[in-house]
């Protein structure tokens, strides 16, 4: 069986070395591969669960009996092991278990390291995890089914795809799916990657990676976003909170299909499908200069609105709240329930989920416990559920908030204006100190390219 590029660039190596050092030597051996090596000092260094990556681990014979370890290694922890033994010892069948095949000499070469990792990969990503899927796509609505046919019309083809969409429509999803039924880029990663949550001055670090050594504490190279999606999909969600001094370096990589590692002098070449989603208006960011026009038109070659749940209508949000509940209690446990009521799908069908599909997904856990407790359909502790379910529910704060969020924005700006853009002279006539004008112009993403030409 033929193990494809990307297999090997989504796959983590633990080493645990004890008199023979082996970290370095298995870095330098598989960096050409892309694989990501750690270097483990101990058992608290395992990767945490749900390992969202296919995982071997390199143990050293000679810390067996030492730190916990010992030989049912593989059982204990789910992960298979090659062992690193001294001459003599790596073929003593005293020593190892007959299940035990994969074993190097202390001396071992890049070529039988790649040849053990080769032989394990297949075994691996047979039984990696897919993910459970909390419920079926439901798409019962006129609005939902012209949405998949449109995601099956475009989903074969390698162009970017931007989604629209509120706050929990399932943005997501759609992008999953869109990986899913791709039958190039399908056969790869998806790698989800949430751009309004990526800390100041690491972006270059998270997207483009970095070389061991690049700057301090960058003890084993990283793999950044863009190289962990070659082969696959890359989804940015919440692109419209990227800022644009960020903006610019995204549109660079997706015209030269190349990046560089920080500390690095070696060009890597990507391919890989990008989908982007947004819950804000894209075009009018471009207008208002919060968004880079270039970048916009560089991402929605495909654009598609993800209806809410009000469009989606009452039956979607039945069905949705009847899936997430025998998901949660299993499909013996929610059938063994009498039918669902009519109150209750009264109650669902005219509720307003102001978080769409996620609010609502929440509202099933908080019913799906209920009837846990009691055994049935309780309407007296079911019903106080919906209270607080009804339009405007946000209203008072949310929306206030974001009005003065804009007219404190125009009033910066006429400020800067006023002042020729100085910020020593804005900040004083705003009565601020100029880190606060920083602060506040950063937040609002006011750049010098939105001052007034002269």
């Amino acid at each position: 069986m033929k193990t494809d590029r990307w297999a090997y660039e989504n796959l983590e190596v633990y080493v645990w070395e004890g008199k023979y050092e082996i970290a370095d030597r298995v870095t330098r051996f598989l960096a050409p591969l892309g694989v990501d090596v750690i270097r483990a000092g101990a058992l608290e260094a395992l990767p945490a669960e749900p390992r969202l990556k296919p995982c071997i681990a390199v143990i050293s014979v000679s810390v067996i009996g030492a730190a916990r370890f010992s030989l049912d290694w593989e059982a204990a922890h789910g992960m298979p092991v090659i062992w690193v033994a001294g001459p003599g010892r790596e073929t003593d069948p005293g020593r190892f278990p007959p299940e035990y095949a994969h074993i190097l000499a202390d001396d071992f070469t890049g070529a039988d390291l790649r040849s053990q990792i080769g032989k394990l990969l297949p075994q691996l990503l047979a039984t990696e995890p897919t993910g459970e899927r909390e419920a079926d796509l439901v798409a019962g609505s006129a609005a939902m089914r012209q949405l998949l046919q449109h995601v099956e019309t475009f989903a074969d083809f390698g162009s970017n795809v931007m989604l629209y969409g509120e706050t929990g429509a399932g943005k997501e999803r759609i992008a999953r799916l869109f990986h899913e039924r791709n039958s190039t880029y399908g056969k790869g990663p998806f790698v989800a990657v949430n751009c309004g949550a990526i800390p100041d001055g690491l972006f270059e670090s998270q997207f483009f990676g970095h070389a061991k050594g690049a700057f301090t504490g960058a003890s084993f190279a990283h793999r950044g976003y863009f190289e962990q999606a070659n082969g696959g999909t890359l989804f940015l969600d919440e692109i419209g909170d990227l800022p644009l001094f960020q903006q610019v370096k995204l549109l660079r990589v997706l015209e030269e299909n190349v990046i560089t590692r920080l500390g690095s002098t070696l060009a890597v070449k990507l391919d890989f499908r990008l989908v982007a989603a947004t819950n804000k208006d894209l075009r009018d960011a471009v207008r208002q200069g919060r968004f880079r026009a270039d970048l916009f038109f560089r991402l929605a070659v495909i654009e598609m609105r993800i209806p809410s749940l009000e469009e989606r209508g009452p039956a979607d949000k039945v069905a949705l709240l009847q899936s997430f509940l025998r998901h949660m209690l299993g499909a013996s446990g929610y059938d063994a329930l009498p039918p669902m009521p009519d109150w209750l799908k009264g109650a669902v069908g005219t509720a307003y989920f102001t978080g769409n599909v996620r609010e609502l997904r929440n509202l099933a856990e908080r019913v799906g416990i209920t009837v846990q407790q009691t055994g049935h359909w309780d309407e007296e502790r079911i019903r106080p559920l919906f209270r607080a379910l009804h339009p405007g529910a946000f209203d008072g704060g949310e929306r206030t908030d974001l009005r003065g969020d804009m007219e404190e924005r125009r009033r910066i700006l006429a400020a800067l204006d006023a002042n020729g853009w100085r910020r020593q002279d804005t900040a004083a006539s705003l009565g601020i100190s100029r880190k606060v004008l920083w602060e506040k112009m950063r937040k609002y993403q006011i750049a010098d390219s939105e001052a007034e030409p002269v």
